[in-house]
C-alpha cells in the first residue's frame, strides 16, 4: 500500500499536468480568431508646423480617429494597446517611425471608438525634412491575452501630405 505522501504527489503531479494542457490548448484556441478591425483617420489641420532653433522640423497635427477593434476581443483578451504612429521617408533613412497617440483600450466595450485630438507626442523630424513630405498613418495594435503569446498587426492608411511651408517659424518670433 502507498504511502499518504506518495499518493499526493501523484495527485499533484496530474492536477499541473493536466492543468499546463488545458493551457496550452487555451493558447492555441485563439488562433482560431480571424479578427477584421477597421480604422479610419482623417486630419482636420495642421495646427503648427515649424522649424525649431535647433533645426528640427515639428508639426502639431489635428485628427480624428476612429476605430471598430471589437473583432480583436475574444475570452482570452486581458486588454489592447493602440496607437497611431506617422510612417515617412527621408534620404538620411528608409523608415522613419513617430508615435503620436495611443490608448490601452480594457475591454470589448471601449473598442469602438472615435476621438478628436491633437498629437499627444512631438511630431519632430531630425532636420528639416518634413516640408512637402509625403507620410502614412499606421494603426498598431498589441493584443494581451490571459494566457499565451502577445500578437500585433496594424493597417497602414496612406495619402497624406504635409504643407509646403512652415506655419511658425520660432526663428522669427524670438
Amino acid at each position: 500500500m502507498h504511502s499518504f505522501v506518495y499518493r499526493a504527489n501523484a495527485l499533484l503531479t496530474f492536477a499541473l499536468t493536466v492543468l499546463g494542457l488545458m493551457c496550452i490548448l487555451v493558447s492555441l484556441s485563439v488562433n482560431f480568431n480571424s479578427p477584421s478591425p477597421t480604422s479610419q483617420v482623417q486630419i482636420l489641420n495642421v495646427s503648427g508646423f515649424r522649424r525649431n532653433r535647433d533645426g528640427d522640423d515639428e508639426v502639431v497635427l489635428k485628427m480624428n480617429i476612429s476605430a471598430n477593434l471589437q473583432s480583436l476581443f475574444t475570452w482570452n483578451t486581458k486588454q489592447v494597446f493602440v496607437f497611431l504612429a506617422a510612417e515617412y521617408e527621408t534620404p538620411k533613412n528608409a523608415l522613419n517611425q513617430v508615435s503620436l497617440w495611443d490608448r490601452i483600450i480594457p475591454s470589448e466595450e471601449h473598442a469602438k471608438f472615435w476621438v478628436e485630438t491633437k498629437n499627444n507626442y512631438r511630431f519632430v523630424d531630425q532636420g528639416s525634412n518634413l516640408r512637402g513630405k509625403d507620410f502614412n498613418l499606421t494603426l498598431h495594435w498589441h493584443v494581451m491575452p490571459k494566457v499565451g503569446m502577445m500578437f500585433a498587426d496594424k493597417i497602414a492608411m496612406a495619402g497624406f501630405r504635409l504643407p509646403d511651408s512652415y506655419t511658425r517659424d520660432s526663428r522669427k518670433s524670438s
